[in-house]
């Protein structure tokens, strides 16, 4: 049985929906829509309404086209809500924790993230914003000013948003936690350093982020995909890209002034807009909301000083070679392995395939996996962790579920605690397997670490496994009825990574 509930917010009413222990709110404008003049601007402030607006309903995805990985096509460029789920028992000052989906910086939705079993589970509120993503948030030209970091300043509009209307909500706007899964993660890890976001929240949790601080080599993220950069790129360099790739898909003139162009470019359907979008992910540095690259910054320990809490799954890579290798056709086998590695390490090849013999592994695919997993996963976010602990305090774990329900069920694929396989233990998600008892006790357990982590800076808690601090190099295994410390370092090598350089 659901009925409605309404709160009053400083732009006009909402009504919700009162559902199986919380309240629901979604489609929540909280900017105005960033269309025609507005593309490639900072949000705009939103404007009010009368009556009460109806929100039952989802707001529309950001525009993108559908991927192998994310079933979700949108053309509406009028994105930016966002959703807040909320413990039906009337009370005040509940933390908040904010959520920034993952999707590679082109995809992704809030509405397929029920939250209600984490709000309730924790007592917190849960806000999930809509953002610009990939060429209408990362798109840079010497016409735009601050471009390539809209999708950045929209998360920072909801983060305001957040700080003025959560009260009404029974939120405290002083206790607010940013979590970001993904690419949710790496923007997490831009408002650590972007002068903007100062204060619009107080604690962070950052899941399974990718490429943070520095390049990643060939074949590592992607069997053949050459080496990648790190996710952050000059603005001089943005604005050269994005003014080459106007120019070549027939969008602007070369030698037009960039207002002239801009009037043009944003006249360009978002369809045909869509086509370059995997080309702009990378958030920019140089500019006002990124001064300078955020690798450089949470390496020398130029953060906000706020408590964070980050980690990986212990098979991160398996997803990626599994969907993009196996599943496509392209398995690695015994006579590319040698060609993978001699591309991603040069001249220390030879010592990753002694460390990393095929004899060890059931397939070449899962021995590639592995060294992806340890070199572009575990290693990087090692380093962040303890770059962020020699300024802050920091908390580490491992989702580690060998028989996670795998989010692509690959047959013949043993995909293990893959990439965001951690979230269906936070949230309830559209047609996904079932979790066994002892996994749903891993699901409340966890969900309850991230409830004490937003409460009080620290996931111990009343009735929970102990977790030391990062400090010291602790990292918490979460795997159902085996929570505990674990040789991170050890189980991925990291100290061979190390000596590689």
């Amino acid at each position: 049985m659901t009925d409605s509930a309404t709160v009053r917010l400083s732009h006009g009413a909402v009504r919700g929906l009162r559902l199986d222990g919380h309240l629901s709110f979604r489609g929540i404008p909280y900017a105005a829509p960033p269309v025609g003049d507005r593309r490639w601007c900072p949000p705009a402030a939103v404007e009010s309404w009368s009556g009460v607006l109806d929100a039952t309903e989802p707001g529309s995805p950001a525009p993108q086209s559908a991927q192998s990985f994310a079933d979700v096509t949108s053309l509406d460029e009028d994105c930016l809500t966002l959703e807040v789920t909320v413990p039906e028992a009337p009370a005040t000052g509940r933390p908040v924790l904010v959520w920034l989906h993952g999707g590679g910086g082109t995809n992704g939705s809030t509405t397929d993230f029920d939250a209600g079993r984490l709000a309730v589970t924790g007592d917190l509120i849960v806000v999930k914003p809509t953002f610009r993503l990939g060429v209408l948030a990362c798109f840079g030209h010497p016409g735009i000013p601050d471009g390539g970091s809209f999708g950045v300043q929209d998360q920072q509009a909801a983060l305001r948003w957040v700080r003025d209307e959560i009260a009404r909500f029974g939120g405290d706007p002083g206790n607010v936690t940013l979590v970001g899964e993904s690419y949710g993660a790496l923007t997490v890890s831009a408002h650590l350093v972007s002068p903007g976001s100062a204060g619009l929240f107080h604690r962070a949790i950052l899941q399974s982020g990718f490429a943070i601080m520095g390049p990643t080599p060939a074949n590592t993220f992607i069997p053949g995909v050459p080496e990648l950069p790190a996710n952050w790129i000059p603005a001089a360099e943005l604005d050269e890209l994005g003014a080459v790739t106007a120019v070549d898909h027939g969008w602007a003139s070369a030698g037009d002034d960039p207002e002239s162009t801009m009037e043009r470019l944003r006249q360009v359907p978002v369809v045909d807009l869509l086509a370059v979008s995997g080309a702009f992910i990378r958030p920019a540095f140089g500019g006002t909301v990124l001064p300078e690259s955020p690798g450089v910054a949470l390496a020398a320990g130029r953060v906000h000083r706020v408590p964070v809490l980050l980690g990986t799954a212990r098979d991160e890579a398996r997803f990626f070679v599994s969907l993009f290798a196996d599943l496509a056709g392209s398995p690695v086998t015994a006579e590319s392995y040698p060609r993978l590695l001699a591309e991603a390490f040069g001249a220390d090849a030879e010592r990753v395939a002694a460390r990393y013999p095929l004899d060890r592994f059931s397939t070449p695919s899962l021995a590639w996996a592995q060294i992806a997993t340890d070199r572009a996963w575990a290693r990087p976010t090692w380093e962040l962790g303890r770059a962020l602990a020699a300024v802050t305090g920091t908390w580490f774990y491992e989702f580690a579920d060998p028989d996670a329900p795998p989010t692509v069920p690959i047959p013949g694929f043993p995909t293990g605690a893959v990439h965001a396989a951690e979230l269906p233990y936070q949230f309830d998600l559209p047609g996904g397997s079932p979790l066994s008892t002892e996994q749903r006790d891993l699901a409340e357990t966890m969900n309850r670490y991230w409830a004490a982590f937003a409460r009080d800076g620290d996931p111990a808690g009343e009735d929970l496994p102990v977790w030391p601090g990062f400090g010291a190099g602790h990292v918490q295994s979460l795997a159902p009825q085996a929570i505990g410390g674990v040789d991170y370092a050890g189980d991925h090598r990291l100290d061979f990574w190390a000596e590689l350089g």
